[in-house]
């Protein structure tokens, strides 16, 4: 019996540890599976199909969010009627300015699909070797199995299948879930309904959430940087119904693929005077812990100055 192999840490190459390769600039990850949370009427369906048709045409998600690797998009929508999946599409599409007609997006008819039984999943595995996807999406997980939701093993047998479905053909996994009523107290992974294995299964996580007439989205990523609280509205034009991203006061949203520390920065060069680090938060759509270290590296180098009312940049910085 041979030894596993090694390598010393030093010597291990450093190639593969770039950027994070994006499918969906900030929203996610290349070939990631993971779950899109949200309690009911909060808009996932709708971001699930912006998500469809962004890939598909290479368009930017929301508006806003670049897509750096277009292709073919497989979709089983299993709560709604075909007809509303269309008319959502069509709506995205003209919002998007793509044509509905040559979208490759591709929606399973069938009136069920059952991932805990062994002949759905091979029909599934079929269809997606045979249509080769970027990206599948499965909305919402409850009407996908009937096994119990709160056990972890029973879970894990679920999610291991999508993983290996990811793993074998290279496809990127959206799995819609509901998250508990009345869970805006918690973590938005912890606010997940079932199993724990959820929160931990995913590369990348969207979580919608509702505060009165707000909606908000916040992502969360294995290796790369997240975003909390980002402002979303569904807007109306004509028949046609899409989500946008939408400004938190004054300044506009820094670009997504900005560092977190010039996100930080750009924020503060849109006000007009100090501000304290839960402004600062808000207007980057980061998370608190990323806002406080971005702001003590940008104190460190004289960028940013810090007083009693609050956080405002160098006036060599501001000039």
């Amino acid at each position: 019996m041979s030894l596993l192999p090694y390598q010393r840490a030093s010597e291990i190459s450093t190639e593969a540890a770039a950027l994070t390769p994006w499918l969906v600039e900030g929203l996610w990850s290349e070939q990631a599976v993971g779950i899109l949370g949200g309690e009911p009427k909060c808009c996932k369906s709708f971001l699930a199909l912006d998500l469809a048709v962004s890939v598909a045409s290479g368009t930017p998600c929301l508006r806003r969010y670049p897509v750096r690797q277009a292709g073919p998009v497989l979709v089983f929508p299993a709560e709604d009627a075909l007809a509303v999946v269309r008319q959502r599409l069509e709506g995205i599409c003209a919002a998007a300015d793509v044509s509905f007609a040559s979208l490759p997006v591709e929606v399973i008819t069938a009136p069920a699909l059952r991932l805990d039984t062994e002949i759905d999943r091979e029909r599934l595995a079929l269809t997606v070797q045979a249509l080769k996807p970027r990206l599948l999406v499965l909305d919402p997980m409850i009407r996908l199995h009937r096994v119990d939701e709160n056990d972890a093993s029973q879970v894990a047998v679920l999610l291991s299948y999508l993983r290996e479905l990811q793993r074998r053909f290279q496809v990127a996994v959206v799995l819609v879930h509901h998250a508990r009523k009345d869970s805006n107290g918690s973590r938005p992974g912890q606010a997940l309904r079932g199993s724990s294995e959820l929160h931990g299964w995913g590369d990348s996580n969207l979580y919608m959430r509702r505060r009165g007439s707000q909606l908000t989205l916040t992502t969360e990523h294995r290796a790369a940087a997240s975003q909390d609280d980002i402002p979303l509205q569904l807007t109306q034009s004509g028949d046609a119904l899409s989500l946008t991203v939408t400004a938190t006061g004054s300044a506009e949203l820094p670009a997504p693929d900005a560092s977190p520390l010039e996100r930080v920065r750009r924020a503060l060069a849109e006000l007009n005077g100090p501000a304290s680090a839960e402004r600062i938060r808000e207007l980057c759509g980061m998370r608190t812990a990323s806002v406080c270290e971005s702001l003590a590296a940008l104190v460190r180098q004289g960028i940013v100055l810090r007083d009693a009312k609050g956080y405002r940049l160098s006036r060599a910085e501001a000039a």
